[in-house]
């Protein structure tokens, strides 16, 4: 086998990889991608280098014209003093209606983005393509004991370390006049 065939080959695998669905995870049926639009809070997380020390988390999700989605992440560093901003772009894996995309924050490499629970209308579960990555998202910055405790059973339920949640500081109020863009 040649070596550009073998380079090409375990390119793909590694892509494919991170497009895949964990152990034991698998994701919503009968998924809307409409309603699912708009912003959601961070309420947990476990941890990953691209949002430590980052507060008041949120994911703006809207539509593009090729029919995927932009994403925009933002947090806050209380660290530096400033707002971080990531912008990406998702689409569908397979059908319509099934809650799992491949989203991508850099160039031609896309991770898995699961939906694997929803809480009502105001609640998601997302995972990545491995347990190493969990989210509890909310359409509000703040969730009842309830709520929280439902997340942590289904969460433990599949295998994810809950242990290591990381409770994002949401604060007791949106900020939107703090947020970038906020004034335009």
């Amino acid at each position: 086998m040649s070596y550009r065939i073998l380079l090409s080959l375990l390119a793909s695998l590694l892509l494919v990889g991170c497009t895949g669905l964990p152990e034991q995870v698998q994701p919503i049926q009968n998924f809307e991608l409409s309603p699912y639009l708009g912003r959601w809070y961070e309420i947990a997380r476990l941890d990953h280098s691209f949002e430590r020390g980052l507060s008041r988390v949120s994911a703006e999700y809207s539509l593009r014209d090729d029919g995927g989605v932009m994403v925009l992440n933002r947090g806050y560093s209380a660290d530096e003093g400033e707002w971080k901003e990531a912008t990406g772009k998702a689409y569908l894996v397979g059908a319509a209606n099934v809650g799992h995309l491949k989203v991508s924050f850099f160039g031609p490499f896309y991770s898995s983005y699961v939906i694997f629970d929803r809480d009502g209308d105001d609640l998601a579960y997302v995972s990545g393509y491995s347990k190493d990555y969990l989210w509890l998202l909310s359409r509000s910055p703040q969730i009842t004991p309830a709520q929280k405790q439902r997340f942590i059973d289904k969460a433990r339920a599949l295998g994810f370390e809950v242990e290591a949640l990381i409770w994002v500081t949401q604060g007791e109020e949106e900020q939107t006049s703090q947020l970038p863009g906020a004034d335009k």
